[in-house]
């Protein structure tokens, strides 16, 4: 579309959004759009409307039809409604749960959207503040409900919010019923078709009595409480980089046994603009500067962190030297799964049905350790929707789940919940600390063992940004690039195998043979394997402007005295990987 031509069409689209429909605030700013000589934040703002994808909704907020705002929410959850209740007709009654972050207008959205449900006559459970995206997860299955909202933008900068739609089963909405909702949104074309004025006698609200029964369920995840005993003193500073985790993680850890938690007062603070950090991602060094700082402070062992909705969890521990270092994604999901298997192993409890999950872009060295025990081990797409569909496909057949999680730094330990939690996450890896101690061991030392045991595998995440109309096209033009010039080497080993998931085919380098892949629909990712056991994976994200990166190296260790070669060795690797890239 040619930009006066694009211009015209977002001006006739903002145009609309003056009339008395809409509230005052949305009409002055929308005005004020209109009237500034630099049209870019128009554009932006109208170029298109905000998609209701397979995740949901996540935009920046303000005014416009591509932004966060009560009538995009609002046509979301008029279409959920009524996917709802054809879904359901025979049901005597609907019920949703609703749940929201720390972010600036989360509880706006959030009454907003029950608001709508009630008006629809849809019974709404709402928390009554801000709660972490696993007990919705929670609440949806423990109250029997049909579906349910989480309302956040994850880890996102503060300028974002985001709409998480949930189904019966407390997982992230799938097919079918992802497709049914994104129709149902579709076909409300007018702020006219939105219910908004509800009815709030059919909104119950949750709170500590539910707080509980979460806490209570999850205690009784515990594999080692002997261990806990001994060492209940383990001094955790734990933050929630001023979101939802606060609520639960600090009295879950107590639930455990651990007495000694301290707090970095300054990120208690529950706030959307995240003040003391640039992003509030646990995934970035930086966010966890503050809690380590803390650490140093005072002695403690360990740093345990969540992101602002709670599902994600960060771990900093210390070294042979004594040095607060961070644990990465793969590590803290490597960690979790050999725990899992191998307390389970020491307690006889480890059956021939139990089953772990990883995506696809996570560490191989779980597979090695899955393999290793004899554990049946599932890979699937990226987002802990995908992760609970393996345990809805494997309940019928009686297997058991007994831990899933992916490299961007969240996992499930329990399957009494279907979506990452940092609550289970924080109070297992507190009490794996307490395990490992019991031999003798620090997590640092456990994860060099476990290296010096299977091979260093090396993972780097890496992104790139390319933000609004032009860099949508951008990304697509990359990832179009690499189908088109395939890498033929990761570092010096040559690429054997090339997964692409957008045809469900891998091809044999070697042989030639293609293959098609066993996975429920297609994804825009591309992998490259090699002959070393290395893999290279690259997508564009689903639900942020950037092109992801995902380098695994696999170095072979000789012995505990060849570790630090071993890390050398890789290093350069991935510097080649790099360069391999377009110098990425």
């Amino acid at each position: 579309m040619e930009q006066n031509e694009l211009l015209t069409t977002v001006r006739s689209k903002a145009q609309l959004w003056l009339s008395n429909r809409y509230d005052e605030k949305t009409r002055t700013s929308v005005q004020a759009m209109l009237d500034n000589p630099d049209n870019t934040e128009l554009i932006e703002s109208f170029y298109k409307d905000l998609e209701f994808g397979t995740g949901g909704l996540r935009g920046i907020m303000g005014a416009g039809t591509n932004r966060m705002n009560i009538y995009t929410v609002g046509g979301a959850t008029q279409g959920l409604a009524n996917y709802l209740k054809k879904e359901f007709a025979s049901s005597e009654k609907i019920s949703v749960v609703i749940g929201h972050d720390c972010r600036n207008n989360s509880r706006l959205f959030a009454e907003t959207a029950a608001e709508i449900f009630t008006a629809n006559g849809i019974h709404v459970y709402l928390f009554e503040a801000l709660r972490p995206t696993p007990e919705i997860s929670f609440a949806i299955r423990h109250l029997g409900c049909q579906s349910g909202v989480m309302v956040t933008a994850s880890h996102n900068p503060p300028e974002y919010n985001g709409y998480k739609a949930y189904w019966s089963d407390g997982s992230q909405v799938i097919a079918p019923h992802d497709q049914g909702i994104i129709a149902e949104v579709g076909k409300i074309k007018s702020v006219d078709e939105i219910k908004f004025k509800g009815d709030k006698s059919m909104i119950t609200m949750l709170g500590a009595e539910m707080d509980k029964t979460f806490i209570d369920a999850v205690r009784t995840l515990s594999l080692s409480q002997d261990a806990i005993k001994k060492h209940h003193d383990l001094s955790i500073v734990y933050t929630p980089i001023h979101g939802t985790g606060g609520t639960i993680v600090p009295k879950a850890l107590e639930a455990f046994g651990f007495t000694n938690i301290q707090h970095v007062p300054e990120q208690d603070v529950i706030s959307g603009d995240f003040p003391t950090v640039v992003s509030p991602n646990p995934e970035e060094p930086a966010a966890l500067k503050m809690a380590i700082d803390r650490a140093n402070e005072t002695g403690a062992d360990m740093v345990l962190a969540s992101d602002p909705d709670g599902d994600r969890i960060g771990v900093a521990v210390r070294n042979d030297k004594g040095e607060m270092v961070l644990i990465n994604g793969n590590e803290i999901c490597t960690l979790m799964t050999y725990y899992s298997i191998a307390r389970r192993k020491e307690l006889g409890k480890l059956k021939a049905n139990d089953y772990v999950v990883k995506t696809i872009v996570t560490t191989e060295l779980i597979k090695a350790i899955a393999d290793d025990y004899n554990v049946t081990m599932f890979d699937c797409y990226t987002g802990f929707k995908w992760i609970a569909n393996v345990i809805r496909e494997c309940e019928p057949k009686g297997m058991r789940y007994i831990g899933g999680g992916e490299e961007s730094y969240g996992y499930l330990w329990e399957d009494f919940i279907r979506d990452k939690s940092s609550v289970s996450a924080c109070c297992i890896f507190a009490e794996m600390s307490a395990w490992a101690l019991e031999k003798g061991m620090s997590i640092y030392q456990l994860i060099r063992s476990l290296y010096v045991k299977y091979g260093l595998y090396k993972e780097v995440g890496l992104n790139i940004v390319r933000k609004g109309r032009t860099g949508a096209q951008e990304i697509a033009d990359m990832m179009t690039n690499y189908r088109s010039n395939p890498m033929s080497h990761i570092a010096s080993s040559p690429v054997v195998k090339v997964y692409d998931y957008s045809t469900l085919e891998c091809k044999d380098l070697k042989t030639g043979k293609v293959t098609k892949l066993d996975m429920p629909g297609t994804s825009n990712v591309l992998q490259y394997r090699s002959e070393d056991g290395s893999k290279v994976s690259i997508r564009p994200s689903g639900t942020e402007p950037k092109i992801k990166y995902y380098i695994g190296l696999h170095v072979a260790v000789k012995g505990e005295d060849y570790l630090e070669a071993a890390y050398e060795e890789a290093e350069k690797a991935v510097a080649q990987v790099r360069k391999d890239l377009g110098n990425i």
